[in-house]
């Protein structure tokens, strides 16, 4: 790189990080022309709109399904048997490079509510012993056995009978959490990936990699989609990030899945070219791009409840978050321009917004469009992280 190209760069990321630089020069490109002027620089308009067309594309590229490094993860019952698939526990969630997902923890030991299937083994062994006669019948007539599998399958239409059973699952403390059915492998969490086209990245020969259990079309969201199996490494409950791994996969298909490079420093609330990458407003289809700012930090407290396991505390150092979030975008990504490398790279990870959202007539129910958001830095994980990445 040439000596006016380095000063150029030096200047373009001062312009944008640093507001005081950007009163004083206004934005365009005869103003930074003739700001790098006092610079004894002198590059061409082409230099200069080539800078801003990268940043451009480079945040496009954030949002295309095709180049995009937001996923979501669900939690999916029978997830070897193409018509009795069902899908649960939607969250966002990335992919740092090596088939190693990030995303938030505290979903993980959620209740699931209903148990969308159970093998007969369990039904028969945890389940019924706990039953009254009245009860047993009940379960027997929502829970339907398959001899096939040795499976029994929901098997419920009434909303006050689904409540019901739900009620009971907590009676007889049978454990609906998510971490333990994936644990029990009633439930597996799997990486969504979906495109317009039937192709996994326009790639035929990816795609044969893929069978019915695992690619299937889904007309009613135009979209085709993947399953791409994960394994919970380790959940860091104390920063709300749970750590998941790609298994039983190609090691091309892994490769070819977009990711972000991780930067573990801890970033000055000045920083610009901050951004959020998260679900669009209308749907989990979607992706959106939108401003964030560092308004300031936070020694973090709070309590998960866990009315199975006992609660836990998540607690340490956050950024306090200004910008859009919508319900349902935790596990998101924060991402900063490095100028440096002319990409974009992941900071830290979207963990809570309800607790600090604007309230409508001081009530909160109801409120799913927040300003404000908790994010736990990558740093706070940053040994443990570097060692699945090295490894």
């Amino acid at each position: 790189m040439k000596s006016s190209e380095k000063k150029l760069t030096i200047f373009l990321l001062n312009y944008f990080r640093y507001p005081l630089l950007k009163a004083k020069y206004y934005f365009s490109i005869s103003s930074i022309r003739y700001s790098l002027y006092l610079f004894r620089v002198k590059p061409s308009f082409v230099a200069i709109q080539n800078w801003i067309y990268n940043m451009i594309t480079k945040k496009l590229e954030l949002i295309n399904e095709q180049t995009s490094p937001l996923f979501r993860i669900m939690w999916v019952y029978n997830y070897d048997e193409p018509v009795r698939k069902q899908f649960g526990n939607n969250i966002c969630a990335f992919h740092i490079g090596n088939g190693l997902i990030l995303s938030v923890a505290h979903n993980l030991r959620a209740e699931s509510g209903i148990v969308n299937s159970i093998d007969e083994a369990i039904f028969q062994s945890e389940i019924l012993p706990q039953l009254n006669p009245a009860q047993n019948q009940l379960f027997a007539q929502c829970y339907l056995l398959d001899s096939n599998t040795n499976k029994r399958y929901v098997n419920i239409t009434d909303p006050n009978i689904s409540k019901s059973v739900i009620e009971l699952f907590r009676q007889i403390k049978f454990d609906t959490r998510w971490l333990t059915l994936g644990q029990r492998n009633i439930c597996k969490p799997h990486l969504i990936v979906q495109f317009r086209d039937s192709l996994f990245y326009n790639d035929v020969a990816l795609t044969g990699n893929f069978n019915a259990a695992t690619s299937f079309q889904e007309p009613s969201l135009n979209r085709h989609t993947f399953l791409i199996e994960l394994e919970l490494q380790k959940a860091f409950y104390n920063n709300d990030i749970a750590l998941y791994k790609i298994v039983n996969t190609r090691q091309d298909v892994i490769k070819r899945l977009p990711s972000l490079s991780v930067d573990f420093a801890i970033l000055d609330n000045s920083v610009t070219n901050f951004y959020c990458v998260q679900s669009s407003p209308g749907s989990f289809l979607g992706r959106l791009l939108n401003n964030a700012t560092i308004e300031g930090y936070s020694d973090n407290w709070s309590v998960f409840t866990d009315k199975i396991g006992g609660n836990y505390i998540m607690e340490g150092l956050r950024y306090l978050i200004r910008g859009y979030f919508r319900f349902g975008s935790s596990g998101a990504p924060y991402v900063y321009y490095n100028d440096a490398e002319g990409q974009f790279k992941v900071n830290a990870i979207q963990s809570e917004a309800s607790p600090i959202q604007l309230s409508i007539n001081n009530n909160r129910e109801g409120n799913y469009q927040y300003v404000n958001a908790i994010a736990s830095p990558l740093k706070n994980i940053q040994n443990e992280l570097e060692d699945h990445l090295t490894a």
